[in-house]
């Protein structure tokens, strides 16, 4: 069973007897062919680069990078909430390569830095006077639901299984926690990013901007 077609199709056929719109913001091959990428109907027909630049005018202050020394599968899954939550930028820690699927090519409207050491990530974010905060399930840890995260900050995640690096952990300027009640010992990096962005996002983002 299939469900109801995703986007839209040609300009002519949507807006039959109406002209083409003039507008540089839009892509003439979309306009022509149908547009069924995955965005919001406000940037139906619209060019890619169109959509950064759009993004780029109401990214939040809020960074989110995740270690990469194992070739960790929840890279995309990471990269697809941070694009829906208008995060600054993803830091991929580690290796440069990542199983792009889970991302829904979402990476083409979303900001990727690399970095290849914990060490670079944090000179880099200091420089930036970003606060870093790890997010893993660790004696010290402060809970997520009750601390206040600082509004220009990189929330920083580790690998599915060992979690954040004990590198990481020393030089972070907190490690905050996700309350859990049953018999896993954590939670999925992807799920725990969507989780700890959700959070950042409850506190300081301007919900009137939302779609």
């Amino acid at each position: 069973m299939t469900g109801p077609p995703v986007g839209v199709g040609p300009w002519s056929v949507e807006h039959p007897g109406e002209p083409i719109p003039d507008d540089d913001h839009l892509d003439p091959e979309l306009l022509a062919t149908g547009d069924t990428r995955n965005v919001v109907d406000a940037y139906r027909y619209w060019k890619r680069e169109a959509i950064v630049a759009d993004i780029d005018t109401r990214r939040h202050p809020l960074h989110v990078a995740i270690e990469n020394f194992a070739h960790d599968a929840n890279i995309g899954t990471v990269v697809r909430t941070a694009n829906a939550f208008a995060v600054a930028a993803v830091h991929i820690v580690g290796r440069r390569r990542w199983n792009r699927r889970g991302a829904m090519v979402t990476d083409r409207y979303q900001h990727l830095m690399h970095h290849d050491t914990v060490g670079d990530l944090l000179d880099w974010a200091r420089g930036e006077g970003l606060s870093v905060v790890a997010v893993d399930n660790t004696p010290g840890s402060r809970p997520l639901e009750t601390v206040e995260l600082p509004r220009e900050c990189v929330l920083l995640f580790g690998q599915e299984g060992p979690g954040v690096s004990d590198d990481a952990q020393r030089q972070a300027d907190m490690t905050v926690s996700i309350a859990q009640f049953g018999s896993t010992r954590s939670i999925n990096a992807g799920v725990a990013a969507g989780i700890a962005m959700h959070a950042w996002i409850r506190q300081h983002a301007d919900l009137d901007q939302a779609w």
